[in-house]
């Protein structure tokens, strides 16, 4: 059977009769530890005629086809004290070393903090049973399913705070073309979220896999980290569902937690392809790992730093930023300073309001920027609404197409109503500002102010007589009705 989002909405309103879940963002936790379990059984039956001897690293009993694939099999009290006391208990808690099968690693952190919120077995068969509609190994299903889990994605912007895990496929898809990840490439996204950077990075590798070791250079090219439960979660099963078998290197952690001064050599990588967290701070103790010059406790700030720090020379870096990052003063100057001075900070892409709707209607900006020389020219790229567009929403995304001017520009630049370049000593005097507006836009001319003013008065007095008017023509035809 074809999978669809009408096999989603059916699930989620078996969810909505359970008292246990409130709201869509435990709806999609709920769903999704169990979409895991259900899409890591459907691999495990080629791992088991690819691997002799295979042994599965979850026990025997807990295997999805020993309790789930039954639609006939446990429900009720049964089925949710399996769950809660067995399931849970027991996958949370799984042993292993450093010589262990990563995907042992993989499962056990993806349960460290998942919950059951269902609290009626029935309705947890009912779930499972129409989970067990969709087939991971028919590669139809596998395809359709990857549409519908992208869907599930971007529910999450609706979904309170989670809206700041996802970001719109479109600029995920035009970063990673942008900075063209190669095979052999260790990419990484500090702050993965759901994981849109690092899927819309395998997507495009695959094009570039040519054998078989191409295929096993792939799987351990992919390294992303991300301190929250239900983006971790979600993104652990994006990998999968994007043929990452063992997504081992999706931790979860902040990787702003470990001091700089600890990150050697080898953590360095080729590219770095990030979203950081809008506005977000971090607790107390978090900035002394960073250098004096740049301590701050605010998390973008800290992630441009990072990133800086963790490129390879040669290796390349986009972010996006928030319209205060690039003209914010004292420790925000100095970061900047150092990126300029690591990095040849290439290229802005400006994004007009509302690309982030409805999680956040702020401007922000895509900086695209390459290690080991310092930047002398920054090529600005003002993207426009389209036509007819006054914001971005739910309903009207950006969409990727959107982007082909910047493509066409982009390695054949030249100044154009949308574009134009600042040399660095220009940035150097205002004092590492970025925030530098199009030359070419046409300021609005609001009019004289008195003239504005004497308009308006006039303005009054004609509506003034049109409502003395309308009222004396109501107070004829009342006194008209009284005669």
């Amino acid at each position: 059977m074809s999978i669809s989002t009408t096999t989603i909405k059916t699930i989620q309103d078996i969810m909505r009769m359970d008292a246990g879940v409130d709201g869509d963002a435990q709806r999609i936790s709920q769903l999704v530890w169990m979409l895991f379990l259900k899409i890591f059984d459907d691999r495990e039956y080629k791992y088991e005629l690819m691997e002799e001897n295979y042994v599965s690293p979850i026990p025997e009993r807990l295997r999805w086809r020993n309790w789930a694939n039954d639609p006939e099999g446990i429900t009720g009290d049964e089925l949710l004290n399996f769950v809660n006391d067995d399931l849970f208990e027991t996958l949370k808690n799984l042993s292993f070393s450093d010589d262990s099968d990563p995907r042992r690693f993989v499962v056990r952190e993806v349960f460290e903090d998942s919950y059951n919120y269902m609290k009626k077995g029935i309705l947890i068969r009912q779930v499972v049973n129409k989970i067990n509609e969709i087939d991971f190994n028919n590669s139809k299903d596998r395809h359709d399913f990857g549409d519908v889990y992208e869907k599930i994605l971007k529910d999450l912007q609706s979904a309170g705070n989670a809206g700041e895990f996802y970001t719109p496929r479109a600029v995920t898809k035009f970063m990673v073309q942008m900075v063209n990840p190669k095979i052999g490439e260790n990419i990484l996204d500090p702050a993965c979220g759901t994981g849109g950077f690092l899927t819309s990075s395998i997507e495009l590798l695959k094009t570039k896999v040519e054998s078989n070791e191409d295929c096993q250079i792939l799987q351990r090219s992919i390294h992303g980290v991300e301190k929250k439960p239900l983006p971790h979660l979600l993104c652990v099963t994006n990998m999968m569902l994007h043929g990452i078998e063992a997504p081992s290197q999706i931790r979860r952690d902040n990787s702003l937690a470990r001091p700089l001064s600890d990150y050697k050599s080898a953590d360095k990588v080729d590219v770095i392809i990030t979203n950081p967290p809008f506005g977000g701070t971090e607790e107390n103790g978090i900035e002394t790992g960073f250098p004096l010059d740049f301590q701050t406790r605010e998390t973008a700030d800290l992630f441009l730093v990072l990133i800086t720090h963790l490129l390879k020379d040669n290796g390349r870096g986009a972010i996006i930023l928030p319209d205060g990052t690039l003209f914010g003063e004292g420790v925000k100057a100095r970061i900047k300073e150092k990126l300029l001075n690591d990095c040849n900070l290439h290229t802005i892409v400006r994004l007009p309001n509302g690309v982030f709707n409805p999680y956040t209607g702020i401007k922000t900006n895509l900086l695209f920027f390459t290690k080991g020389a310092p930047t002398k020219e920054i090529w600005y790229y003002e993207h426009p609404y389209p036509a007819g567009y006054k914001s971005y929403s739910k309903t009207k995304p950006i969409e990727i197409q959107e982007f082909e001017p910047e493509k066409a520009w982009w390695n054949s630049r030249e100044e154009n109503e949308f574009a134009w370049k600042v040399n660095i000593d220009d940035i150097k005097e205002n004092n590492y500002n970025l925030d530098i507006k199009n030359p070419r836009e046409v300021p609005i001319d609001h009019g004289d102010p008195e003239e504005l003013l004497e308009n308006y008065k006039v303005l009054l007095s004609e509506i003034s007589k049109i409502r003395s008017a309308l009222k004396n023509e109501l107070m004829d035809i009342l006194a008209g009705k009284n005669a």
